[in-house]
C-alpha cells in the first residue's frame, strides 16, 4: 500500500486527518470550488486519495473507508467540480456517430491536438534528469496500468466486451507476471535507479499529473460514463505507439540498455496492433450497440487529449524556465522518494 502523503490544502488535510481514524461518518465540511479544478493541488490529491481506496488502499487506512457513505458524498462533490470543468473544456459533443465512422471521429480528436510534443523533445533534447522526472510523473498511472480501464469490463457485453478483454489480456502480460506492463514499468524505474514501489513518489507528483490519473478513475468507476472510459482507452491506444518509440529512443541516446527500454519497446509493438481493435471493435462496437452514448465516447477521448496537453505543457514550460516539473526535484541517482 502507498504511504500517506503530505496534505496540499484544507480538503486533503481534512481527509488525511480523518482517514487514519476508525471508520466513522465524516463531519460536514465545505469544499470551495477552485479556480482551476483540473490542476488544483488540493482537490486533485484529495480525489486521488478517495480513488486509491478502490485500488490498493492506503497505508494505515481502514479498508472499510472505501464504502463509507459520507466519504462517497465528499468524493461526489469533488467529482462534480472536475466533471463540470472537463465538460466546459471539451465543448460541444456530437449527438450521433455512425459505428463505421468511430475510427475517423477518434482520429479527428488526435489530429486536433496542437500541444507541443513531449516525446519529440525527450527523444532529441531530454537530459538524464528530465527523463527521470518523466518516469516519476508516469509512475502515477503506469504502476497500475490497465486497472482503471478494467472497471469497464462488467459494464460491457458482446463484441465490445470481447475487444476490451483482448486489449487487457495484453496489458496484463497474457498471464505472465514478468510481461505485465505495470511490472515492465517498475523494472524500467529500477534500471534507472528510481524507487519502483507503488506510490513512492506521490508527494512529488503535481496536481496536473494526478488529474490525468483521476480522469481514468472517474470514468471507470461510474457506469454512466462507460462510453467515456471506452473513448479514453481507444484514443490512448491509437496515439501511443509513436511516442513510446521516442521515449525508448531518448533512453538509448542517454546510454540506457534494454532493461530501461523494454516497457516502451513493448508498447511500440503492442499498441500498433491494439489501435484497430480499440477504435473499431471496442469504440465502434459500443456505438453500434448503444448509439445514444456516442457523444460520451468522444467526451472521453477529448478529455484525455486536453489533460495530456496540459500535462505536456507543464513539463516543457517548467524545463524551459530551468526548474523541475515535479513539486520537489529529485537528485541523481534517485533511489529514495
Amino acid at each position: 500500500m502507498p504511504p500517506l502523503p503530505e496534505p496540499r490544502g484544507p480538503v486533503s488535510a481534512f481527509l488525511l486527518r480523518e482517514l487514519v481514524r476508525p471508520t466513522h461518518p465524516l463531519p460536514p465540511t465545505a469544499v470551495a470550488e477552485p479556480v482551476d479544478s483540473l490542476g488544483d493541488e488540493d482537490l486533485q490529491l484529495a480525489l486521488y486519495l478517495c480513488y486509491e481506496l478502490h485500488y490498493r488502499g492506503l497505508d494505515g487506512v481502514d479498508p472499510r473507508w472505501e464504502w463509507e457513505p459520507s466519504l462517497l458524498a465528499l468524493r461526489g462533490s469533488l467529482e462534480r467540480m472536475v466533471e463540470g470543468a472537463l465538460r466546459r473544456l471539451v465543448g460541444e459533443l456530437p449527438a450521433r456517430i455512425e459505428p463505421e465512422e468511430s475510427d475517423r471521429a477518434l482520429r479527428a480528436v488526435a489530429d486536433a491536438d496542437d500541444a507541443p510534443s513531449l516525446s519529440k523533445y525527450l527523444a532529441r533534447h531530454g537530459t538524464e534528469e528530465q527523463v527521470l522526472e518523466f518516469m516519476i510523473h508516469r509512475s502515477a498511472y503506469q504502476l497500475k496500468e490497465a486497472d482503471p480501464h478494467s472497471w469497464a469490463l462488467p459494464r460491457l457485453s458482446g463484441p465490445p466486451k470481447a475487444a476490451l478483454v483482448e486489449l487487457q489480456a495484453d496489458e496484463y502480460g497474457g498471464g505472465r507476471t514478468d510481461r505485465m506492463h505495470a511490472e515492465l514499468f517498475a523494472a524500467a524505474m529500477e534500471a534507472l535507479c528510481l524507487d519502483p514501489s507503488y506510490g513512492a513518489y506521490l508527494d512529488r507528483i503535481p496536481g496536473v499529473t494526478l488529474a490525468t490519473v483521476n480522469l481514468m478513475s472517474l470514468f471507470g468507476l461510474h457506469r454512466r460514463l462507460r462510453g467515456a472510459i471506452v473513448g479514453h482507452l481507444a484514443l490512448f491506444e491509437m496515439t501511443s505507439s509513436v511516442p513510446n518509440r521516442r521515449y525508448a529512443d531518448a533512453l538509448r541516446r542517454l546510454g540506457h540498455d534494454a532493461r530501461a527500454t523494454a516497457f516502451f519497446d513493448e508498447h511500440v509493438e503492442a499498441d500498433a496492433v491494439h489501435e484497430n481493435i480499440a477504435a473499431v471493435d471496442l469504440a465502434g462496437g459500443l456505438i453500434r450497440q448503444q448509439p445514444e452514448i456516442a457523444g460520451d465516447v468522444i467526451f472521453g477521448a477529448r478529455a484525455l487529449a486536453e489533460l495530456d496537453a496540459r500535462w505536456s505543457r507543464h513539463m516543457l514550460e517548467s524545463w524551459d524556465a530551468g526548474r523541475s516539473s515535479l513539486r520537489t526535484p529529485v537528485a541523481q541517482p534517485a533511489l529514495t522518494a
